[in-house]
């Protein structure tokens, strides 16, 4: 048996960490036992995937050295290798089900579903939404199907009993049937969801073993029993820990950067991410810290995966970096990494506009184009005095901009412009006045090149980061504030 693994990421935002770290498992894996690893892509999302978010996908992970066998910009035998072309597919095996009863046609509309968990909650019960409970009469089932309404197609599951999961990390895993709802697998739109999609697609490609996170454990036995109706064999599962932040919560963009692209513009070598993240939950059988991605793929072994939440430690990470660029970079190895990293001419020239009409001498650029070439600004309290706000209007306004900026489907200065000026209405303000406090958590100055350029050209990552950088500067927002401000934003 030809051992085949994969990762199989959503398009719908920037490249996460997490996803670089369940890739990297999936790859040392693969090449420890002299296997594939396929890179699909997961965008049956149509509202949120979209093409640039796969290609930073794509780049990322090249950046950080991981490289696949089959995928969608390098083929293979078992294409198409993303989901949106896999329509039919998904069709036919959804009809299968059907047919075989272990699937059906779900009419309940989004108000019936919500009263019957509502009545379920009321009286104490589960909140897993069985067929039984779905079940419409007869005479009714057959009108809304004449009519044409909308429906989906949900599994057929246990009502109860237990099922029986094994783990390769973790053993046997039982879980109550009681759990498990009548899940989706066809949406009304006739796009899959990932659980029928996932077994489907890992099936005709091949997959023997599936890495991902431990999240996906309550999922598995639905996955299990797909497997069953279709009679499949399963590939053999295990569910990675998840990475958590300092405080041991789940990571997260509110409290780590959590974009592979935020570390890549911050300066961090690649080499030096790809090793941190070998290291968490792993280790090398000598413990040594610093290691290469052939030294990891060379003598991995997935029992030494330790269960305990691994930490994302992000001055772990740049003190890791430290010893890279000092041990492993010679002053030409050094100047190279550097004018890859931003002092290129692709980088530069899109700069280039900004600067050239404001100065007089070169002197002048580095004072000026300096914020395009650091990581967060150096700025206190006292930098926002200037600014004709209170603190929690100012922090507010901040807080707001960073929603807004984290549901952008598109990143361009036209995008971003449509979003200050929708802020710039609700907060009954004028461009000028709330592109104030902007300016200087982007700059780090009350004075520099434009603003709205200069968060197109650093990117999602970098000008988010910048923003939330600028919050904690001003104190945070407390729990009391955080509530406030969420009720006011859901109106806006």
């Amino acid at each position: 048996m030809t051992v085949r693994t994969r990762i199989a990421p959503s398009p719908t935002g920037d490249p996460h960490v997490g996803t670089a770290y369940i890739a990297l498992f999936n790859l040392c894996f693969a090449r420890q036992h002299g296997g594939q690893f396929i890179l699909r892509i997961e965008d049956t999302d149509r509202v949120r995937s979209t093409a640039e978010s796969e290609q930073m996908i794509l780049d990322s992970l090249r950046w950080l050295g991981v490289e696949w066998d089959e995928g969608p910009d390098v083929g293979g035998p078992h294409g198409p290798y993303r989901q949106s072309e896999r329509g039919d597919i998904y069709a036919e095996h959804a009809r299968q089900l059907i047919e075989s009863g272990h699937a059906f046609k779900c009419y309940r509309t989004s108000e019936e579903l919500d009263e019957l968990r509502e009545s379920r909650k009321a009286a104490g019960m589960h909140l897993a939404l069985k067929p039984a409970d779905l079940a419409l009469p007869a005479d009714e089932q057959a009108r809304r199907e004449n009519e044409g309404w909308p429906h989906v197609v949900r599994m057929q599951v246990p009502a109860n009993g237990t099922c029986v999961i094994q783990d390769m990390l973790r053993g046997t895993i039982e879980v109550d049937w009681a759990q498990v709802d009548a899940q989706i697998l066809l949406k009304s739109d006739g796009m899959p969801t990932y659980h029928l999609a996932n077994v489907v697609d890992d099936h005709l490609m091949g997959i023997t073993h599936v890495l991902r996170g431990e999240e996906w454990i309550n999922s598995a036995p639905k996955h299990q029993l797909l497997y069953e109706y279709f009679g499949w064999e399963m590939p053999e599962l295990c569910h990675m820990p998840l990475l958590r932040n300092p405080d041991k919560s789940k990571l997260s963009k509110r409290k780590n950067p959590t974009s592979i692209n935020y570390y890549r513009r911050m300066g961090y070598l690649p080499q030096a991410v790809t090793n941190y993240l070998g290291r968490m939950g792993w280790s090398m059988p000598d413990e040594r810290e610093k290691f290469s991605l052939d030294e990891m793929m060379a003598h991995f072994d997935i029992q030494r995966v330790s269960l305990g939440g691994p930490v994302f430690d992000l001055e772990k990470l740049t003190w890791l970096n430290g010893l890279y660029i000092r041990e492993d970079l010679d002053d030409e190895g050094f100047l190279k990494a550097l004018m890859e990293w931003a002092f290129n001419e692709q980088y530069v020239k899109e700069i280039l506009p900004q600067v050239r009409p404001r100065v007089e001498t070169f002197s002048e650029v580095a004072p000026l184009a300096g914020h395009f070439f650091s990581g967060v600004p150096a700025i206190s309290e006292t930098s926002f005095d200037a600014v004709k706000l209170g603190r929690e209007d100012l922090v507010k306004l901040l807080q707001f901009l960073v929603w807004r900026f984290e549901v952008l489907p598109a990143w361009n200065k036209e995008a971003l412009l449509g979003e200050v000026k929708a802020l710039s209405a609700h907060f009954e303000m004028k461009m000028k006045d709330l592109l104030a406090p902007v300016f200087i958590a982007i700059t780090g100055s009350s004075a520099s090149t434009s603003v709205m350029d200069a968060m197109a050209i650093l990117g999602s990552d970098m000008t988010r980061a910048r923003l939330r950088h600028a919050i904690a500067v001003l104190g945070g927002v407390s729990k009391k504030q955080a509530k406030r401000f969420e009720k006011e934003y859901r109106e806006l």
